[in-house]
C-alpha cells in the first residue's frame, strides 16, 4: 500500500467529518448542511467554489499550471430514508433518514483529495470537485448536469468511486463496460368487473387476468431475449381487493427492470406492453401500463478504465486490484455523467463489517442495510486514489 503521507497523517480530521456527516444525514436535495460543510472545508484551504448546481450541489476548482486539461472526480452525499439500528456515538440523530450506503466516507474522502490537491499541486490542469446530491433515486447526477455542469466546468473526463461490502479493505475492484444496470420501474393497473365471489360470470376478474400477464412476461427473459444477455424482470407488489367475498374492480402490479444495455430494456419494455394489452383485450378487460426509466446502464470507457486500474495499482499494488470484478444490477446515476463525459467509475473495498466497533446493529454490514457504517479505514486509501488519479491524469510538463 502506497498512500499518500499527509493524507494519513490527516485521516483522523476526515473520520471526524465522515462521523459527523454520518450523525446528521440529509436526504436528496435537503444536503444543505453538508454542502455548506462541503463549502466551508473548501473555502478554508483556499478552493474557489461554485454552489447551486443540482440544488444543492457544490464544485470545487482546484488550478495549476497553464494547461487546459482538466478532468471531474465526484462524490456523492444524500443519505437515505430509513432508520438506522446503530447505536454508537455517530449514529444518525435524524429519525427515519439514515447514510446507509457510505456516501458520508465518499463526501469525505474527496474532500481529503481535495486538501492535499490544494497544498500541493504537482498537477498541470484543472480537478474538478464534484460533490453531487441526490444520487439516490433523485437522478442528482442529470440534475447537476442539467443546470451545466459540464458547460461550465468543461473537462475531458470524469471518475466515480463507492465503497463496495465484501471486497476487502485495501483493494479496489472495476471492469471496463457495463458495471452497473439500468433501473427502471412499471406499474400497470388492470381494470376488470367487480362481482359476488360467487358469481364470478358476472364480473371480468382483474385478479386472475395480473396473473396470467405476470406469467406471460417472464417468459420475455427466459424466452426472448438472448440468453447471454442479463436482465431482471421482478412483480415486488401486486394489490387488489378488500374482501374474501368480492371480485374486485382493479389489480395492480408493481415492480423493477434491470438490464446492462438499452436495446434488450427497449425489448423488455415493448413486450411487456404487449402482452399486457394483449392480456387484457383476450379477457375483455383494460390495463393502464406505465413504465418509467430512472437511471441507465453504468458503462466504463476502456480507455479511461485502463488509466483508473493504473492509479489504483500506485496505491494498493497490482495484487489488490480486479480488474474484471463482477458487474452489480443495481443502478447509479453517475451512468449520466458518463453518456456525456469518458470516464470509469470503481469500487473501493468496504471489508466485511469487522470494523464495527460496539453499538452496531444486528445483521450485515451491507449496502442499504439499518447496521451499516463505512469504514474509516478506507479515508486515506480513497483520497490516496484521487490524489494519483489526477496527478497521472495532468502530469506536469
Amino acid at each position: 500500500m502506497k498512500l499518500v503521507e499527509p493524507i494519513i497523517a490527516f485521516q483522523s480530521e476526515l473520520q471526524e467529518i465522515r462521523r459527523d456527516l454520518h450523525a446528521h444525514p440529509e436526504l436528496c436535495y435537503e444536503e444543505q448542511r453538508t454542502a455548506d460543510i462541503v463549502a466551508a472545508r473548501l473555502t478554508e484551504w483556499g478552493i474557489p467554489i461554485v454552489r447551486g448546481l443540482g440544488v444543492t450541489g457544490v464544485v470545487g476548482i482546484i488550478k495549476n499550471g497553464t494547461s487546459e486539461r482538466a478532468i471531474g472526480l465526484r462524490a456523492d452525499m444524500d443519505a437515505l430514508p430509513m432508520q438506522e439500528v446503530n447505536s454508537f456515538p455517530h449514529a444518525s440523530r435524524h429519525a427515519g433518514k439514515m447514510h446507509a450506503c457510505g456516501h458520508d466516507g465518499h463526501t469525505a474522502m474527496l474532500l481529503g483529495a481535495a486538501h492535499y490537491l490544494a497544498t500541493n499541486r504537482n498537477f498541470d490542469g484543472t480537478v474538478y470537485l464534484i460533490f453531487q446530491p441526490a444520487e439516490e433515486g433523485g437522478g442528482g447526477a442529470r440534475r447537476m448536469m442539467d443546470d451545466g455542469l459540464f458547460r461550465q466546468f468543461p473537462m475531458q473526463a470524469v471518475y466515480g468511486m463507492h465503497n463496495w461490502p465484501g471486497i476487502k479493505t485495501g483493494s479496489f475492484g472495476v471492469v471496463a463496460g457495463p458495471m452497473m444496470a439500468s433501473s427502471n420501474e412499471f406499474r400497470v393497473v388492470v381494470k376488470g368487473k367487480g362481482a359476488h365471489a360467487a358469481q364470478p360470470h358476472r364480473g371480468i376478474d382483474p385478479v386472475m387476468i395480473a396473473v396470467q400477464i405476470a406469467q406471460a412476461w417472464q417468459t420475455i427473459i427466459s424466452r426472448e431475449k438472448n440468453p447471454l444477455d442479463t436482465a431482471v424482470l421482478s412483480i415486488t407488489q401486486i394489490h387488489s381487493g378488500s374482501a374474501t367475498n368480492v371480485i374486485p374492480d382493479e389489480a395492480v402490479l408493481i415492480g423493477t427492470v434491470r438490464t446492462f444495455t438499452t436495446p434488450v430494456l427497449d425489448l423488455i419494455e415493448k413486450r411487456m406492453e404487449q402482452i399486457a394489452k394483449g392480456t387484457v383485450s383476450a379477457f375483455n378487460a383494460e390495463v393502464d401500463f406505465t413504465f418509467k426509466r430512472n437511471y441507465p446502464p453504468l458503462v466504463n470507457h476502456a480507455r479511461e478504465t485502463a488509466f483508473a486500474i493504473e492509479a489504483m495499482k500506485a496505491v494498493a499494488g497490482a495484487a489488490n486490484v480486479n480488474d474484471n470484478v463482477e458487474p452489480t444490477m443495481g443502478a447509479e446515476d453517475f451512468a449520466f455523467m458518463l453518456q456525456e463525459k469518458p470516464g470509469c467509475y470503481v469500487f473501493i473495498g468496504n471489508g466485511e463489517g469487522d470494523h464495527r466497533a460496539g453499538g452496531h446493529g444486528l445483521g450485515p454490514c451491507q449496502l442499504h442495510n439499518a447496521s451499516y457504517d463505512f469504514n474509516d479505514n478506507l479515508l486515506p486509501i480513497g483520497a490516496s486514489y484521487w490524489v494519483r488519479l489526477a496527478e497521472m491524469s495532468l502530469p506536469e510538463l
